[in-house]
């Protein structure tokens, strides 16, 4: 699509060398990056979509596929807003081509939680038992897909959903040895503290002593001063 040839030329010309080192300061990989400010990968999403928005999802998915290959990191989250603006037209078919997006494609922290926050867990809501298919990525060997098991269900999560989930993913990932992955399920223990505060208070207290500390304080984070207390304390 002609279109798609003129948004990676314009993506190309807008490349800034101090902000690929920015970038690259918030990862561990290395990410290939125009340096672009999220803002304007926003809006340049927003006006490339006008050309491709009335397109079957097929193509659509095509060539948001097309764009995840680059490995361009901005060219990954114009095609995860694409997808993502398309929601309404999610189907049960499009987890199995969700996994294998996120199995082929993701390979930092950002992408993990940009596509499986919006696109992956409205995909959830909108089909709840599909949760169960998180907890087999939450065994696989693929680190970000283990990751995307729990962010996820953070969207979900916010509105009080799942959690009897939340607590089965996270005893699944307990004990990971990847950060991103620990970070990840702190982050969802932390979401569903809002609120079921008495419940993840509970449940860190039970598993304190084996958690690893990343999770424990990414889950305790907005937790009271006295709670972060009894949480800390060894």
């Amino acid at each position: 699509m002609k279109k798609i040839l003129e948004l990676k030329k314009e993506l190309k010309s807008l490349t800034n060398k101090e902000g690929q080192i920015t970038s690259q300061r918030f990862f561990k990989e290395k990410v290939n990056t125009y340096g672009m400010k999220s803002k304007d990968i926003g809006l340049i999403s927003k006006k490339y979509y006008e050309y491709v928005k009335e397109l079957p999802k097929r193509e659509l998915y095509e060539i948001c596929e097309e764009l995840f290959r680059s490995d361009m990191y901005e060219e990954f989250m114009i095609a995860a807003d694409w997808i993502y603006r398309r929601k309404d037209t999610f189907t049960l078919k499009d987890f199995a081509i969700f996994e294998k997006w996120i199995d082929k494609y993701v390979n930092n922290w950002a992408k993990c939680d940009v596509f499986c926050n919006h696109s992956v867990g409205s995909l959830i809501e909108k089909y709840p038992d599909l949760v169960s298919k998180l907890k087999i990525w939450a065994k696989s060997k693929n680190l970000w897909l283990r990751r995307a098991s729990a962010v996820s269900l953070i969207t979900p999560v916010r509105k009080g959903m799942f959690l009897k989930e939340t607590f089965e993913i996270s005893n699944i990932l307990l004990h990971d040895k990847e950060d991103m992955v620990q970070k990840g399920y702190g982050w969802l223990l932390k979401v569903a503290s809002d609120k079921h505060l008495k419940e993840v208070f509970d449940y860190v207290i039970l598993h304190k002593a084996t958690m690893p500390r990343t999770s424990l304080r990414y889950a305790i984070e907005k937790m009271p001063k006295n709670m972060k207390s009894k949480a800390m304390k060894k």
